[in-house]
């Protein structure tokens, strides 16, 4: 059984992201999840970690590696898989983003 806090890792933070948010009408947020997770998963698990938000809708994204070298050195990024997540429009916002716009 998939711990609610293991299914979603981290928030993506970047400027596409912070994009998403800037928009009233679409509440999308953008999540780095557990590669196994499923949508279902990720929307209850979004739904318990922030009280107060419903899940409308959840787009998964699986990123895949990325090879880098440094010098001499060759290998590869991780793969992993992320989630944008909407919210319904009488949902409430997600506090961790309030400050970042």
């Amino acid at each position: 059984m998939k711990m609610i806090e293991d299914i979603i890792i981290k928030p993506v933070i970047t400027e596409a992201s912070m994009d998403m948010l800037a928009d009233e009408n679409h509440k999308k947020y953008v999540f780095k999840v557990q590669s196994k997770a499923t949508k279902p998963e990720i929307a209850t698990a979004v739904e318990t970690m922030f009280p107060g938000t419903k899940v409308a809708a959840v787009n998964v994204i699986n990123m895949k590696r990325k090879p880098k070298r440094m010098g001499v050195h060759f290998g590869y990024t991780s793969a992993w898989k992320k989630a944008i997540v909407t919210l319904t429009a009488d949902s409430k916002a997600i506090e961790f983003f309030e400050g970042l716009n």
